[in-house]
């Protein structure tokens, strides 16, 4: 599977975060005091609030073009210091007036922001924030299914469900337990972390995007899809989260069992990849299919890939590290934005939320950059560069 594609280069890696970085520089006058929308609108980026659950994402890519840049462009480290900083009072300044709080996706906001800042500069607001973004995100623990319910009011039938993403909103939890030696925040994690991935994975390693459980027993009910193309597909995202998140499950807990669910649900995404390796929005689809991709998926499926290598050795290690770095190999050469004047993004064809005959999303963020497209695809790039310590 493969076998003939090729990897990335050390140069072609370092070639791809100097575009990067400078493309993330050239934004600092418009996303300093505010942040990236989402999703580029004709491959432009507009600025929004601090109110929406990816502003996260922008702030990550600029600590990791600090990170960069400390290295290889010392002159650009401290404006970007700077501005990572000025995000962090806006993070705290969230959490603590509330604003836009009452989901989980506090992981994707504040491990990636406040988190990283922390670890990189001591961030002392980093610290707090973040603490109080994991204490925000086990009110909407239960007990009765232990799980983290995604969003909704808490007390709706219809809304007693998990989703897949929210494996990556947990490592919050971890670190919170280390900085603060309560444990509450750790044992939440682990019950939802055994609870999702006995649940979303389905017998062949496909994905469901939300699985529901019953409100007065915490039984499992069903699975469905809002983001993918049907019930029974695989949204590519979420079979991405699911390598990642597995991976990260692994690190966490040390549960054997979950290097298998890895491999099966990572297996499952290279068997269904079209022949660029840059997987459309849903897994259904393949070459020959008038349907958009998804290119942010790769960029999170290397990823998950490269922080379960820690752990593996051998043919498996070498073989999951080739399929990452052919990924970003895939997504360097024909996704990747080379020139600032077609987009002030890093990687076109990403898919937000695609509307399907069968699904029930909106339609917004189609074939356009998306900021955790970007975020993650530094990311990766980052961890193939250096012995990167994550945020996550």
């Amino acid at each position: 599977m493969f076998e003939n594609m090729p990897v990335i280069t050390d140069d072609e890696i370092k070639e791809a975060l100097d575009f990067s970085t400078k493309q993330v520089v050239s934004n600092l006058p418009e996303f300093t005091y505010k942040f990236q929308k989402a999703y580029s609108e004709d491959n432009f980026y507009q600025p929004i609030e601090n109110n929406y659950w990816t502003t996260g994402f922008w702030t990550g890519e600029v600590w990791l073009a600090y990170e960069y840049a400390l290295e290889h462009a010392p002159h650009l480290a401290e404006e970007l210091k700077k501005v990572g900083e000025i995000h962090i009072d806006s993070f705290l300044d969230r959490i603590d007036r509330k604003i836009e709080v009452e989901h989980h996706d506090m992981g994707f906001l504040y491990s990636p922001s406040c988190v990283a800042g922390y670890k990189l500069i001591g961030s002392e607001k980093g610290k707090e924030a973040a603490i109080k973004a994991a204490e925000q995100l086990i009110t909407r623990y239960h007990p009765i299914g232990e799980f983290i319910q995604a969003w909704g009011a808490m007390d709706e039938p219809g809304n007693y469900r998990l989703i897949i993403d929210c494996l990556l909103n947990l490592p919050l939890l971890y670190w919170a337990s280390e900085e603060t030696g309560d444990l509450k925040y750790r044992e939440i994690a682990e019950k939802h972390i055994h609870t999702a991935i006995k649940n979303v994975i389905r017998d062949d390693y496909s994905t469901w995007h939300t699985f529901f459980f019953n409100m007065q027993t915490g039984e499992p009910d069903h699975g469905e899809t809002c983001q993918g193309y049907r019930n029974g597909s695989a949204w590519a995202r979420g079979q991405a989260w699911g390598i990642y998140g597995s991976a990260l499950a692994y690190r966490y807990t040390g549960r054997k069992e979950y290097v298998e669910i890895f491999k099966g649900v990572t297996n499952y995404f290279m068997e269904h990849l079209p022949k660029d390796m840059v997987p459309f929005w849903d897994l259904e689809f393949t070459d020959g299919d008038d349907q958009p991709r998804d290119s942010s998926s790769a960029s999170i499926a290397a990823c998950g890939m490269l922080e379960m290598i820690k752990s593996l050795d051998g043919e498996e290690k070498a073989l999951y590290k080739k399929y990452a770095m052919q990924l970003m190999k895939a997504l360097f050469d024909n996704y990747a934005v080379k020139d600032p004047s077609v987009s002030n993004g890093l990687v076109l064809h990403s898919t937000y939320s695609n509307r399907s005959p069968y699904n029930t999303c909106n339609h917004y963020g189609v074939d356009e950059c998306n900021s955790w497209g970007d975020y993650f695809y530094m990311e990766a790039l980052t961890r193939l560069h250096k012995d990167w310590k994550l945020y996550w």
